[in-house]
């Protein structure tokens, strides 16, 4: 069947394995969620929920992050891991926010990758959940290695995967297919040892007869 037809497919399965798929951090407003981002790279949702549930109550606004002394701020952060540079970008992103921007996040995808720390994965989440516009596909870890074994993308390259899953799902599904490759990739399509006989999928994936080939008779 055409690659479109079989991602749509896919699309409804994954749908229906995860009707509730959402992001998984915590955040109230665009800078929260911008942060938090930031703060997600190489680090876990639940760990970055612990560490923003004080953060938040501290940092209120853009002034406040802006402001922020440096070094404590690392030491806020710490347990995300890459600390330093997540700090200095967070900080130095407010300070542009602040100077550039009128003090409010931009919302728009081209303001929002002129910030540190902020490349068209960040700033698809953040246009998606802060400001519930969709112009691109968020696209982590666990997109990638999704993307590969479902055959959705050939390419490393986050940005070729986003737009090679950008031809195969129409604009008003960009948003969710993130959250259900992330869903799944979670929950069954994990790094090291898929739970291939579980998935809803598995049928329709290119990758599964590499995991569970045949045994000759």
């Amino acid at each position: 069947m055409p690659d479109k037809s079989r991602a749509q497919k896919i699309f409804k399965l994954l749908k229906k394995s995860y009707p509730r798929a959402k992001i998984a951090l915590t955040f109230s407003s665009p800078m929260q969620i911008l942060v938090a981002t930031i703060l997600s790279a190489q680090c876990t949702d639940k760990r970055v929920n612990i560490i923003t549930a004080s953060l938040f109550k501290k940092y209120k606004t853009v002034r406040d992050y802006a402001d922020a002394d440096i070094k404590i701020f690392e030491n806020e952060i710490r347990s995300a891991g890459f600390y330093k540079n997540k700090a200095k970008n967070i900080i130095n992103a407010a300070a542009m926010i602040r100077g550039a921007f009128g003090g409010k996040v931009p919302s728009s995808m081209q303001g929002l990758v002129k910030l540190p720390g902020v490349a068209r994965k960040t700033a698809n989440i953040v246009l998606s959940e802060g400001f519930g516009r969709i112009e691109g596909i968020a696209v982590d870890t666990h997109v990638i290695r999704l993307s590969g074994r479902l055959g959705f993308s050939q390419s490393g390259d986050p940005v070729k995967i986003e737009q090679d899953l950008m031809k195969l799902f129409d604009k008003k599904q960009w948003g969710e297919i993130s959250h259900l490759l992330i869903s799944h990739g979670r929950k069954i399509c994990i790094a090291r040892k898929p739970n291939c006989p579980d998935c809803a999928i598995k049928g329709l994936c290119h990758s599964f007869r590499i995991f569970f080939p045949k045994k000759p008779i």
